[in-house]
Parts: structure tokens; C-alpha cells; sequence
């Protein structure tokens, strides 16, 4: 898809795009996404996420289950798409989902009034059409970021390029371990100096395809644009921080987009061994960290209004836990015995893709600080926030990323990173 296609489907959304509720808007400005408009500008644009997008997209058509490569380049490519697990859901039943979650103890009390518009606002974030049959994405996908602002990817159409990113990973650690551990159809195991036909594993291509896509997917719902350019906070959700371990010291907060993402994956009933690959992204079930992978599984299917065993997320071990499904009995309503370890390697696989954090937080929080310093030289102010953000800040990491600019300035300098924008300069970038 060239960048005349990406802006053409943008052109094509509803004007309504931008006119959302506000009243439980989680932002001090009051005006609910009314940024996202410029970022799909500021997006459609890059070449760098124009890219990203057409990557997602080819790698989704690679899919074999239908079930999940439809769902996937629905989530995708579908302007129109709609949110499944907001479909219908009116006040009412927000607040008895979130009466819900705070009395299976997976909400923060302290965030009911720290957080800005509260636990309504953090859960479920203002979404066009709501409470009917189908609501809408507040943003187009190619437009939202990858992260908080002021962290890794955080510009418009970050959420692409995070996530081709995380796919290449995932799919690079699906080829390690084939290489290293893959079973030949005869004769002893040996490690391959490259991909070994007569290999065979038993871990599912199509699962480390579509987690990478569906783990962060709800940021298009989470991080929508204020006017100034920058984004919506964050919620912590799926546990209270304190006794989530089965009732012993444990912390199993997270991301709202994390508890989101699983909850719609869940109600467009993807399969259980994909959404628990899925839920992995953030730690994988090993180590005595079980308990955090199930309780988020426990958020998504309670906000999802599904049954969690019954659909095979969870099973029941003998002193009444939840617990993961025992290995690949996904679906099985056999108890687990205490102590089991029942870790896919794809789990593990999924979270080792979606860990590149140690880079790009690093990267992005030097780059925030060069971009401030030559800001100046080319006519912009950290001071005046919006036009810094709109005019400056935010096309600047759309065309490179903070990731790249930190590997010019890493090589380079300074004056490598000026280079840089000088070119994007005369290109027009900003």
C-alpha cells in the first residue's frame, strides 16, 4: 500500500472520526480524541509506517487458520471495524463490570479517584457509536501510537512499527528454535546452520503471527490524541497490587491495552491457545509468575462477559486456583495438580518478542531530550507545547522513529541527528 492509498483511506473515514463523547474523557483538556485526526494526517504520511502497516498486513495473509487471518486483517485493515467487546454495552453494565472486577480484587481501589475520569474512563475509553451493536476504533490503527507519550514509539503510527517489529522478533525466534531444537524425522536432534526441512515442532506459526498484532491492538482505543498533540494516560488494570498472587503478596497490574486486547480477542472467539500466547506478552508463566498471566486472562474474559473455562482460557487446580490449561490440553475441564508447570513454548516466545524495551524506552527518552535541544534551529520551542508537538516532535518520530535517531545520534553525534532533520526539513517532513 503506497502513502496516496493510506491517505485515500483515511480520507475515507466517517467524518465523525473525531467527535466523541467527552464526558468520561481521561485528559485534562476535555476534548476526547480530538487529536486523532492530525496524528492520521501526520501518519499517513511516513513511509515508515506506511511499511509497517503493509508488513502487518502480508504477514496476516500468511495466516492458515481462516478464523484467525480473517479476524486479524479485519483488525487491521477494517476502518469500520467493530468493537466486540463494547458491542451493546450501556452505563449500566460498565459499572457492574467494573463492580465485578474490583470485588474479584483485579482493580486498584486507589486508582478509582486518582485516575482521571476515573475507573469508567480507564476501562472503557470514549469509542464512536458506543453502546450500540457495533462501535467504532476513536482512530484509524495506522494512527495510533505505540506507547505513553514521551516512551518508546510514541508519534503517530508508532503502533505499527512496534509491532512489526515484535512480529520480526517473534518469527525470528520461531526460526532460532526450529533451527536448534527442532525434532529431524530420523536420527539424533542436531542444531542447523539454517531453517532444516526434515525438522518438526510443535509450535504454532499462526499463534506467534497474530499475538504480536492482537497483544497491542487496543492502543488504537487507549492512546487517542489530545489537541496538543500528545495522548491519553494509561490505567493499571488486572489486579490491586498488593495480594494478587492467590491472595499472597503479588503485583499483576498492567496496561489497560493489554486487558482490552485480550478482551476483544476473546469475544471474536479466537482460539484459547492463541489469546493465551497472547496474554504472555508482558510475562510469560514461568518462575512463580503464573498467577499474573491468569488474572489478566481473568480481567479480559470478565470485561469480555465470557466464562473463562468454559471457553478454555483457564482451568481449576485441586485447591481451587485458576490456572493456565495443562500444556496443549487447551480447552481440557481436567484439573491441574498444584505445582504443575504447564508453559507452551510459545508463550514464551511471544514475551521474549514484545521485550524490546531496554532499547527503545532508552532510545526514546534520549531522543525526547536531542529533539528539544534542536528544536530551536529550526524554528520550534518546547515551551509552546502544541505547536512543538503538531508541527515538530510528532512528524519528526512518524518519518524516523525515536529508535533510529537514536542509532544516528549513537554513531554520530549530535550534529548527526541535525543532519538528519535537515534532510526531513527540505523533504517537508515538518
Amino acid at each position: 500500500m503506497n502513502r496516496g492509498a493510506f491517505a485515500s483511506r483515511w480520507r475515507a473515514l466517517p467524518t465523525a472520526l473525531v467527535v466523541v463523547s467527552i464526558s468520561a474523557a481521561p485528559i485534562a483538556d476535555g476534548a476526547s480524541g480530538l487529536g486523532d485526526q492530525r496524528a492520521a494526517e501526520i501518519a499517513a504520511k511516513s513511509p515508515l509506517v506506511t511499511s509497517s502497516v503493509n508488513i502487518l498486513v502480508s504477514r496476516a495473509r500468511e495466516i492458515r487458520d481462516s478464523a484467525i487471518r480473517d479476524a486479524t486483517l479485519d483488525a487491521l485493515e477494517n476502518a469500520q471495524t467493530c468493537l466486540r467487546h463494547r458491542a451493546g454495552l450501556g452505563e449500566r453494565q460498565k459499572e457492574s463490570i467494573l463492580q465485578t472486577l474490583s470485588a474479584a480484587g483485579l482493580m486498584d481501589s486507589k486508582t478509582r479517584q486518582s485516575f482521571p475520569g476515573g475507573w469508567v474512563a480507564g476501562v472503557f475509553p470514549p469509542v464512536l457509536d458506543d453502546g450500540t451493536a457495533c462501535p467504532h476504533l476513536p482512530q484509524p490503527f495506522f494512527a495510533a501510537p505505540g506507547g505513553v507519550f514521551g516512551k518508546h514509539h510514541s508519534f503517530p503510527g508508532g503502533l505499527a512499527v512496534h509491532e512489526a517489529n515484535n512480529q520480526t522478533a517473534a518469527l525470528n525466534l520461531l526460526n532460532e528454535y526450529t533451527r536448534m531444537y527442532g525434532i529431524p524425522k530420523s536420527g539424533p536432534p542436531v542444531a542447523e546452520n539454517g531453517a532444516d526441512p526434515r525438522a518438526t515442532v510443535a509450535i504454532d506459526p499462526d499463534w506467534l503471527l497474530a499475538a504480536p498484532v492482537w497483544h497491542d491492538w487496543a492502543k488504537t482505543i487507549v492512546f487517542q490524541w489530545n489537541v496538543d498533540g500528545s495522548e491519553f494516560p494509561e490505567m493499571q488494570i488486572g489486579g490491586n497490587g498488593l495480594t494478587d498472587n492467590y491472595g499472597s503478596r503479588g503485583d499483576s497490574r498492567t496496561g489497560a491495552h493489554h486487558i482490552l486486547s485480550l478482551a476483544e480477542a476473546m469475544s471474536r472467539r479466537l482460539p484459547s491457545g492463541l489469546i493465551i500466547t497472547q496474554a504472555c506478552a508482558h510475562s510469560s508463566p514461568t518462575e512463580g509468575a503464573e498467577y499474573k498471566v491468569v488474572n489478566w486472562l481473568r480481567t479480559a474474559a470478565i470485561i469480555a462477559r465470557v466464562d473463562p473455562v468454559g471457553e478454555g482460557y483457564l482451568v481449576m487446580d485441586s485447591i481451587g486456583h485458576f490456572r493456565l490449561p495443562p500444556l496443549r490440553k487447551l480447552g481440557s475441564v481436567n484439573l491441574i495438580a498444584v505445582g504443575e508447570v504447564n508453559m507452551l513454548p510459545e508463550y514464551v516466545l511471544h514475551n521474549l518478542s514484545d521485550a524490546d524495551h531496554p532499547f527503545s524506552m532508552a532510545a526514546a527518552a534520549a531522543t525526547e531530550i536531542i529533539l528539544k535541544e534542536l528544536a530551536p534551529e529550526f524554528g520550534f520551542h518546547a515551551s509552546d507545547l502544541t505547536k512543538y508537538n503538531l508541527e515538530f516532535r510528532n512528524p519528526v518520530l512518524s518519518f524516523f522513529s525515536a529508535d533510529r535517531l537514536y542509532i544516528v545520534y549513537s554513531s554520530s553525534g549530535r550534529e548527526g541527528v541535525k543532519k538528519e532533520l535537515e534532510k526531513a526539513h527540505q523533504q517537508a517532513v515538518f
